[in-house]
């Protein structure tokens, strides 16, 4: 059975006790509204660790556009039921209030890697990710956190900042998981539209070549899609694209010109 814990001193307690028997445990950081994707962040913790814990907590810092935040799904309920039916043992639901008791005076910054990209279109955004992130991992006390290859460029932060501050918590990237079609599994794609739901996994198949970023961008916006950016970066190309008011990113493994 599932046990849902709300209060942060609730949890720290339960933890104590595993860590004195030798329990490990691995942590699942969501935001709710659960797909796949987050289901398999959760096979693979339990796969490797003891126990896993899942937190589900819709973090307003991060978010730049309090309508976005509005908007967000939230569907607690058939989240725990999810969980329970993967055999999760324990999730973590905590207020703002718990976790901001200073009204959010303290954060992390990180100075370089979080001013591009993402962080460009979204001013604050990884200030935010990256402060509930800090606070998750130190509650949670896991020997593994799983994060979704999908949003890469907040993969490497959270793996940099873990690095920077002595974390003894390891990082864990997986796979992304897709759609059928190929389009990636995020909690953002039910609030599509029918025909925005169609065109969406056309942002899969253009990355997905070897064209450069530059055509790859031109032939997005030829297919109706806002392009915020399209890049190599590293082994990765990255993109932001918006369809209606929806945000989508993706990423794939740079491939060389043919």
């Amino acid at each position: 059975m599932t046990r849902v814990f709300h209060e942060v001193v609730e949890w720290q307690r339960e933890r104590s006790g595993q860590r004195l028997a030798g329990v490990t445990l691995g942590v699942v950081p969501t935001m709710g509204a659960l797909h796949e994707g987050h289901l398999s962040l959760v096979r693979r913790s339990r796969a490797e660790n003891d126990r896993t814990l899942v937190s589900i907590f819709v973090n307003r810092t991060q978010f730049n556009d309090p309508g976005d935040f509005e908007q967000y799904p939230r569907t607690l309920a058939a989240d725990v039921s999810m969980l329970e039916r993967e055999g999760t043992e324990f999730v973590f639901v905590p207020t703002h209030e718990q976790l901001y008791r200073d009204a959010y005076r303290y954060r992390v910054s990180e100075t370089e890697v979080s001013r591009r990209l993402e962080g460009e279109f979204r001013p604050g955004h990884f200030d935010g990710m990256l402060t509930v992130v800090l606070k998750l991992l130190m509650i949670a006390a896991a020997e593994r956190a799983y994060f979704g290859e999908k949003d890469w460029q907040q993969l490497v932060l959270v793996r940099g900042m873990a690095e920077a501050f002595f974390l003894p918590t390891a990082i864990v990237g997986c796979p992304t998981i897709r759609e059928g079609d190929g389009l990636a599994m995020s909690s953002r794609n039910r609030r599509l539209s029918p025909a925005d739901r169609a065109k969406a996994p056309r942002l899969h198949q253009a990355l997905d070549t070897p064209a450069s970023p530059e055509s790859v961008a031109r032939t997005l916006t030829a297919d109706g899609f806002a392009v915020d950016y399209v890049e190599d970066w590293g082994d990765r190309r990255v993109a932001a694209v918006r369809l209606g008011s929806v945000r989508l990113i993706d990423n794939v493994a740079v491939r060389g010109e043919s």
